[in-house]
């Protein structure tokens, strides 16, 4: 049930074209596009800290 098929993808298309329309459709794509990179961008820039450095950060807001 939780599988897409080619049908289901294809209607998800013809659903899309008719709201947004063929010259809509490529500047919402291309909007898309740009979050998504702009995201992995910032992650990279900023990795996670790591468990270390949050206990240890934990500790000063809790005594200080």
């Amino acid at each position: 049930m939780g599988e897409m098929s080619p049908w289901h993808w294809l209607l998800v298309a013809a659903v899309a074209l008719l709201l947004f329309g063929p010259k809509k459709l490529p500047e919402l794509g291309k909007g898309l596009a740009e979050g998504i990179r702009s995201f992995k961008d910032g992650m990279k820039e900023h990795p996670p800290a790591s468990a270390e450095q949050s206990k240890s950060t934990e500790n000063k807001e809790i005594k200080g």
